[in-house]
């Protein structure tokens, strides 16, 4: 079943007492827990000497294992700060295109976030993209699954797909793309690995749509892994494996227009 929310990672920085009164040079919450393992996964903030702070994600072992780490910045007042917030939101979109198969090199700006636009939502849905990025690619194989399990449901909740809509507007058609390529890539490549082991996997929203309506058009722009799509039965000879293996490795991008006009008439 799938969850109702997702991480709150906002709510957590915005509550961390001024650095200077920390008792410790790093602050860590838990992001993912496993039954199956004593091990979890938690996000840790850590302060160094240059009064610089990093952000990174860990795997909670005795000794623990980093598996992401972002960019060090520097603080002008709080990790409160609207500059603060926005590199780290910037740093978490780069890091997550970083797994596109085509990333662009160009220098990514991401503009200001309208204020009728919920900022603390666009901020966990990036933090939630990143970390289900993350532990596809770098988590160890004792939490993996049940974190993945648990990621999954919460990247496919209708706030999620809510929050994804907004955040896509934010970031403009061409990077748009470059994130859904990331994102399904990482799907395709863990349903493979699945499959691999004889095990099936509802993909987390494996159609990914949405619409916009204005002057007269409605758009609709969808994604999707091509291996997470069903398969229609048919008597033609099936392709050879490298077709098989390039086509596994696309994803279906759509865009449906419709022009449509309003008229009033009196009864």
């Amino acid at each position: 079943m799938a969850s109702l929310s997702f991480l709150d990672v906002w709510t957590w920085i915005q509550n961390l007492p001024p650095i200077t009164q920390w008792k410790s040079n790093s602050m860590s919450t838990c992001v993912c827990s496993s039954r199956s393992s004593r091990a979890h996964l938690k996000l840790s903030i850590t302060k160094s000497l240059q009064s610089s702070v990093s952000l990174s994600i860990l795997a909670a072992y005795n000794v623990p294992v980093n598996l992401w780490t972002s960019k060090p910045f520097k603080l002008k007042s709080t990790l409160q700060d609207k500059e603060t917030v926005s590199n780290l939101l910037l740093n978490f979109v780069e890091d997550i295109l970083s797994y596109s198969p085509n990333r662009c090199p160009s220098l990514l700006k991401l503009p200001s976030i309208d204020s009728s636009l919920n900022l603390k939502d666009i901020f966990n849905f990036s933090f939630l993209s990143l970390t289900f990025l993350i532990c596809i690619y770098e988590a160890p194989s004792d939490i993996r699954s049940e974190c993945l399990s648990t990621l999954k449901n919460q990247f496919s909740c209708p706030r999620s797909r809510d929050v994804s809509r907004m955040l896509m507007r934010v970031l403009g058609s061409n990077v748009e793309e470059q994130w859904m390529r990331s994102i399904n890539l990482a799907i395709t490549n863990w349903i493979v690995e699945l499959q691999a082991s004889s095990h099936s996997l509802k993909a987390p929203s494996p159609l990914y749509s949405y619409s916009n309506s204005a002057f007269g058009l409605w758009k609709v722009q969808l994604y999707c892994p091509v291996i997470a799509m069903d398969v229609e039965t048919s008597s033609n000879p099936s392709p050879d494996d490298r077709l098989l293996f390039s086509l596994n490795y696309h994803q279906l991008e759509g865009v449906i227009q419709l022009n449509y006009s309003v008229i009033v008439r009196e009864k």
